[in-house]
């Protein structure tokens, strides 16, 4: 091959790959090959969201002119009009999605956030509520088209909305919101202020999923089982997410006074039975079609209460994950963390948990032993000084015996 041809040939090989990265940078989508590529990966382990060790993702790690592997999506179920979604192909990152959660309820983030697909709605009416839902071991589902916002999520990387909560928490503490961050799976349950009492009966643990299974009322006695069976744990795994889902709905919906509040709600939901689903049966399977099709229909019943339950003004968010890009997770160090012990009494070095009664309590204790110890100091000091003929009548009397 001649001089020339060769740098013809690579003069159209740099074109080419050119083009392609700039398409990607448009927003038109991956190449089919980087698609198939996320579809055909193999699950990446769990990794524990709230571990402080995990920052975001640096999207840094792809090469220069390139998007993240895209093939999952986040969704917009449901909306009020002060917050406003636009219809787009814009990919979101995979650690911006508690960004997007925080800025809609109206609430300052550390970064800010260069993605079109929200736009600046009214300031002064904020939702009452976001909900936001991830499932694990799909791409995305077949919702239904003209009611749903979805974008592409770029970089799936594992993220909780503990920011969100803490916003929450510092901004309207003395409200007491509804804070519930739940993964059944996991038995990983997080409740804080209202949340207590008020899903103080939702069955969090697999046991006690198990057993809601089989009660009255349940999921089993109304969704079409199809395929799926009633007697393989698989399976009760998965239809115990959905009982969770419609008890959220059912036990909020006793207590509708906490969704006319001025403090904002937020609900958190980790759903990994399709996932396991998928795993067990194959994703060809019937199973894994009847499922698919089961969860789409809870998840929009499910986001309907929610969003009728708070007068249409709560966002109800969907995030689809097939699994989690590990690879693009760093962990760091901090120059004043503590140094290991060996065979500590608990592995996490976990800081004692205080709920909202501890500040009542602290200062009851406190001023009451203030209060105390000034009684006995003037109690003291009269008992010092007391003078026996001017301050007792018993010192006066001549005949000592009364």
């Amino acid at each position: 091959m001649s001089s020339s041809d060769s740098s013809d040939s690579s003069f159209f090989a740099s074109t080419f790959f050119s083009l392609a990265g700039a398409a990607v940078v448009e927003g038109t989508g991956p190449p089919a090959g980087s698609a198939s590529a996320a579809g055909t990966s193999p699950p990446a382990p769990m990794l524990q969201t709230r571990l402080p060790s995990l920052t975001l993702a640096k999207t840094s790690a792809n090469k220069p002119g390139q998007k993240g592997v895209l093939g999952n999506e986040f969704s917009i179920l449901r909306s009020p009009g002060s917050v406003v979604f636009r219809n787009g192909n814009w990919p979101i990152p995979g650690e911006r999605i508690p960004d997007v959660a925080a800025l809609s309820m109206g609430f300052s983030v550390k970064e800010d956030l260069s993605w079109p697909g929200l736009a600046v709605g009214n300031l002064f009416h904020r939702p009452r509520a976001t909900v936001m839902v991830m499932v694990k071991g799909v791409d995305k589902l077949a919702l239904p088209p003209g009611s749903v916002i979805s974008y592409p999520l770029e970089n799936a990387v594992p993220f909780s909305l503990d920011s969100v909560a803490n916003s929450i928490h510092s901004l309207f503490s003395e409200e007491t919101p509804v804070v519930l961050q739940l993964a059944p799976s996991e038995e990983r349950v997080y409740m804080v202020g209202k949340a207590n009492s008020v899903f103080e009966d939702l069955s969090v643990t697999l046991r006690q999923l198990r057993n809601r299974l089989f009660q009255e009322n349940s999921v089993l006695t109304s969704l079409p089982l199809n395929s799926l069976s009633r007697n393989n744990e698989v399976d009760l795994l998965f239809l115990s997410e959905l009982q969770v889902l419609r008890d959220i709905s059912s036990l909020l919906s006793r207590h509708k006074h906490l969704a006319k509040d001025h403090s904002p709600d937020l609900y958190s939901l980790e759903l990994a039975g399709l996932d396991e689903i998928g795993k067990h049966y194959g994703e060809d399977s019937e199973q894994f079609r009847d499922a698919s099709k089961i969860l789409i229909d809870a998840l929009q019943k499910f986001a309907d209460d929610m969003y009728n339950l708070y007068g249409g003004n709560a966002v109800v968010e969907l995030v689809t994950v097939r699994s989690f890009d590990t690879s693009l997770v760093r962990k760091t160090r901090n120059i004043l963390e503590t140094k290991q012990v060996k065979d500590p009494s608990t592995p996490y070095n976990l800081a004692y948990k205080y709920n909202f009664e501890y500040s009542v309590v602290f200062n009851l204790v406190l001023w009451i032993m203030i209060g105390l110890a000034l009684t006995l100091i003037v109690t003291c000091y009269n008992i010092w000084n007391i003078d026996p003929g001017n301050d007792r009548i018993i010192y006066r009397m001549t005949n000592q015996k009364i």
